[in-house]
């Protein structure tokens, strides 16, 4: 059963403090890595992992022509290379709680860096085999990391969840923008060697590994704490509308990061200039993804709130789509700031329909595991369409309904209403 609320009388820290998922519900490591290092270090090494979440996501979409190309792919089947990492964040993430019980969450982040470097560094082989290989390997480490990252975070920075929550956030849409705005010119320099491109972006993965590895084995894993279960949300409705809010504004996110730079040179701009503007756009994010929480809090709930910045997202999208391209700078940001806000509207309202700790957890492993999964739908339709079409015209209309729907699903989570403390 559902309770109603009236105004929300969350603090901004409260609301930025709460992860995506609460990996602080399931095992972490009992004793706080500062023990063995210093906290400025810990705080830093944060970052810079989250810093190498998304670089596997834009990079590719960055040269998708040239792969296309190259490998002789059709379209189709070229749209798994962006498919298959955005799925198996959804596959993977309930992996997270049980590879941290066993050995411990700083050990298992540690364990994925390397996985996750192997998984990028293949695909400079540049033979399609290896191209699917390195993304299950790097899509399915980057879902147990995002998991664990977050509950870190409130674990060794109680007094600086918001910093480090914003911190953490920024980092995730600054390696997306960095990887979509430098990997054509890292192309051009390494001889127009796409492979090259594409798996330099191993190197940054392995040198916050050397500085994450010595602080990761200085912790001593300890029992493990059982988190204790309720009802199944499954049958709860507002359960599911905060997991479809989560999952179509992902999905539009990753139709963003897959196929934006490849529908811009499709309409003229070079692959440098197209890579800049997606980069600039993430960057907006970064924006966005502070204004929104504050806007949403002070709302008495959040349907206006997360219908708006669905349409937001949607009409700078479809203007970088058929707007003249002299506005092509403004039209990102709208995308933008859309686009970023419904990311942390999307985080938001896990933590406002939750009554609780243990309840934000379970509801934030649903939304992100299911959400993800049917985020992954995305970028595989964009795929098909322009294979069927013959252009990205038609994934117009994929994103009209993934707005609708989402906007529907978003009014739903929006409302001043809470799960009841026991899930149902």
């Amino acid at each position: 059963m559902k309770k109603a609320i009236g105004h929300v009388a969350t603090s901004d820290a409260e609301m930025l403090g709460e992860p995506l998922i609460d990996a602080e519900a399931d095992p972490l490591s009992p004793e706080p890595i500062q023990a063995s290092g210093s906290r400025l270090l810990l705080g830093a090494s944060l970052v810079l992992i989250a810093l190498n979440l998304r670089p596997v996501f834009s990079s590719v979409a960055a040269l998708l022509p040239e792969i296309t190309q190259s490998t002789g792919l059709h379209p189709g089947a070229a749209s798994l290379m962006t498919t298959l990492p955005v799925l198996c964040l959804g596959l993977f993430a309930p992996f997270a709680p049980g590879l941290a019980r066993r050995f411990g969450a700083e050990r298992t982040i540690m364990m994925l860096l390397l996985v996750l470097g192997i998984g990028t560094a293949l695909r400079g082989l540049g033979t399609f085999p290896a191209l699917l290989a390195g993304a299950i390997l790097a899509g399915g480490s980057i879902a147990v990391v995002n998991v664990l990252l977050p509950g870190l975070v409130k674990r060794d920075f109680p007094d600086r969840l918001a910093l480090m929550t914003g911190l953490f956030t920024m980092a995730l849409s600054a390696g997306a923008a960095a990887a979509a705005g430098f990997t054509v010119p890292l192309e051009h320099w390494l001889g127009n060697d796409w492979s090259a491109a594409l798996a330099i972006w191993a190197a940054p993965v392995g040198l916050v590994l050397l500085l994450w590895a010595p602080q990761a084995l200085a912790v001593r894993h300890g029992p493990a704490r059982t988190s204790v279960r309720g009802p199944s949300l499954w049958r709860s409705g507002l359960a599911w509308r905060v997991t479809l809010f989560m999952g179509l504004q992902s999905a539009l996110a990753y139709c963003v990061f897959g196929y934006l730079a490849p529908i811009l040179r499709e309409r003229g701009l070079s692959g440098t200039t197209a890579g800049l503007v997606v980069s600039f756009s993430v960057i907006v994010q970064c924006i966005a993804c502070m204004l929104a929480p504050v806007i949403a809090v002070r709302q008495r709930d959040q349907r206006v709130v997360n219908a708006a910045f669905f349409a937001v997202a949607l009409l700078g999208l479809l203007a970088c789509m058929f707007a003249p391209l002299g506005g092509i700078w403004l039209w990102a940001t709208l995308q933008g700031f859309g686009q970023g806000g419904l990311i942390a509207l999307a985080m938001t309202a896990i933590v406002l329909r939750s009554p609780d700790a243990q309840v934000a957890a379970r509801l934030s492993s649903m939304a992100q595991s299911v959400g993800y999964t049917l985020a992954s739908l995305g970028p595989l339709l964009v795929g098909v369409l322009r294979g069927t079409t013959g252009s990205y015209a038609a994934a117009g209309f994929l994103f009209v309904g993934i707005t609708l729907v989402g906007m529907w699903s978003g009014i739903g989570a929006g409302r001043a209403t809470q799960l009841s403390p026991d899930g149902s």
